[in-house]
C-alpha cells in the first residue's frame, strides 16, 4: 500500500495573537512543523503545540526560520553559511526541549518560508541549513522541497530525507512555489486541492501554472493551517487519499 505524510506549520501564535487553527487542523495531520520562535511562536505557545501533538499522536518537528516576527519570516535575509548553521542548530535546541519535556522524540526538520524558499537557490545556505540539523541529530529527516537539489546534497551528507508537495500552492515550471505575491499561487477549491495532491502522490506529478507537466516525488503533503478552509480542506485531503487506497502515516515509519 502506498503511504504519505500530511504536515501542517503549526504553533505560530505569539503572545496574545493567535493564528492559526491548531487545535481543529492537528486532528487530520501526522505531522506537525512546530514554530521555533523566530518567525512566530513563544515558549507557552511550543509547549502547548507539543503537547497537543502528543495527545493527538502527531509527530514532532521544528519549523525554523529567519529571525523575522514582523515579517513572519517572509522576507530574505542575507546571512552566511555559518549564521544559517547556527540560526538552525538554536532553533532546533529550543524546541527539542519542550519534546523531551512532553516525553516525545523529534521527527524532522523542515524550514519556514523564505528560508525554505532561499535554500532551494543557494547551495551554501543549504549546506549551512543542513549542518545544523546534522550537528543535533543525523537521525532528523530533512523536509525540502520536492526533487530540489537540498535534497541531494542532504542524501550526500547521509540525511535522510523527505520530498514536500504543497496542497494548496501553485507551481512554476522549474517545480518551484509560484510567489505568494503573484495571482494564482494560492489555491482555495477544496476539489481541484484534492486533484491535484492525488496527482501528487499516484501520477508522480501535477500540472504547473503554465499547463506544463511538472515532475515530483510526494513523501509529504503540506496543508496550511492558516488558511481560513483550513480544518475543511484537510480533512477532505486526506479522506481522499484513503479512498484512493494510500495510506497518511507519520514520515518516519517509511522513510529509513
Amino acid at each position: 500500500m502506498q503511504r504519505v505524510d500530511l504536515n501542517s506549520d503549526l504553533g505560530e501564535s505569539f503572545g496574545r495573537y493567535k493564528l492559526g487553527l491548531d487545535e481543529e487542523v492537528m486532528k487530520y495531520i501526522t505531522s506537525a512543523n512546530v514554530a521555533c520562535g523566530w518567525h512566530a511562536g513563544d515558549p507557552m505557545v511550543m509547549r502547548k503545540t507539543v503537547k497537543l501533538a502528543k495527545e493527538l499522536n502527531v509527530a514532532v518537528g521544528a519549523h525554523p526560520g529567519y529571525p523575522d516576527l514582523l515579517g513572519f519570516g517572509r522576507r530574505y535575509m542575507d546571512i552566511t553559511r555559518e549564521e544559517a548553521r547556527n540560526y538552525v542548530l538554536y532553533q532546533i535546541g529550543a524546541l527539542y526541549a519542550f519534546v523531551k519535556a512532553e516525553g516525545l522524540e523529534l521527527q524532522h526538520v523542515k524550514p519556514h518560508g523564505a528560508l525554505y524558499n532561499a535554500l532551494v537557490k543557494d547551495e551554501e545556505l543549504a549546506r549551512g541549513i543542513l549542518e545544523g540539523i546534522a550537528d543535533f541529530d543525523r537521525n532528523l529527516i530533512f523536509v525540502g522541497l520536492s526533487m530540489s537539489k537540498p535534497l541531494e546534497i542532504a542524501e550526500e551528507m547521509g540525511l535522510k530525507v523527505a520530498h514536500e508537495v504543497f496542497a494548496d500552492r501553485a507551481y512554476n515550471p522549474d517545480g518551484t512555489l509560484v510567489s505568494r505575491r503573484k495571482p494564482g499561487a494560492v489555491i482555495h477549491d477544496k476539489e481541484l486541492i484534492a486533484e491535484r495532491v492525488i496527482s501528487m502522490v499516484k501520477d508522480g506529478g501535477v500540472k504547473a501554472i503554465n499547463g506544463e507537466w511538472v515532475e515530483l516525488k510526494a513523501d509529504t503533503i503540506c496543508v496550511h493551517g492558516d488558511n481560513p478552509q483550513a480544518v475543511e480542506i484537510t480533512a477532505y485531503i486526506r479522506r481522499r487519499l484513503e479512498e484512493e487506497g494510500v495510506k497518511v502515516v507519520p514520515m518516519r515509519e517509511f522513510i529509513r
